[in-house]
């Protein structure tokens, strides 16, 4: 196989409130719980710092750039579907994602019983295999609007390869 590799790592960074009458979406799973995150789209963090970490370093944009919370089109969307286009957008600029590694930041609620099905839902997204793709999740020990149990945050790292000729 002829040819040059570029490799280039991505980081991305979401938050949003805790609001009522909303759905919990994190990861493109519907978690169960009282309240769910305030946001133009279904405001999955974990899916949104996803796009930026990929979006960054691939198309030199953000969520925002790609799917700008002005436009109507995107009011309710489906984060999933969102990472879906984004991972054409990427392929089509000639990269490759080879792995995802992510962390939701959250005191509220627990996260282990969903872990597995989110990791299945990015690698289908980004047509990768679910072993390249790590969840985790974490507290701040009570510290911040995390810990003062306000909203949820996340981030994720991405590696990407581009072939150059």
């Amino acid at each position: 196989m002829g040819g040059v590799f570029i490799y280039k790592i991505g980081l991305g960074f979401d938050a949003h409130p805790f609001t009522e009458g909303r759905k919990l979406i994190i990861g493109g799973v519907c978690i169960d719980y009282e309240f769910g995150l305030l946001g133009h789209s279904d405001a999955d963090v974990l899916i949104h710092a996803v796009i930026d970490a990929i979006a960054g370093i691939c198309l030199n944009k953000d969520k925002g750039v790609l799917f700008p919370d002005s436009d109507p089109a995107y009011k309710g969307a489906n984060s999933i579907d969102l990472l879906r286009k984004t991972a054409f957008l990427v392929d089509k600029a000639g990269y490759k994602v080879c792995n995802i590694d992510s962390t939701i930041i959250a005191q509220i609620p627990k996260f282990t019983p969903y872990i597995h099905l989110m990791r299945e839902n990015i690698a289908k997204a980004l047509n990768i295999e679910t072993a390249d793709v790590s969840v985790k999740a974490t507290t701040t020990e009570y510290l911040g609007f995390t810990g003062r149990k306000e909203g949820i945050a996340a981030v994720a790292n991405a590696l990407v390869i581009k072939k150059q000729l």
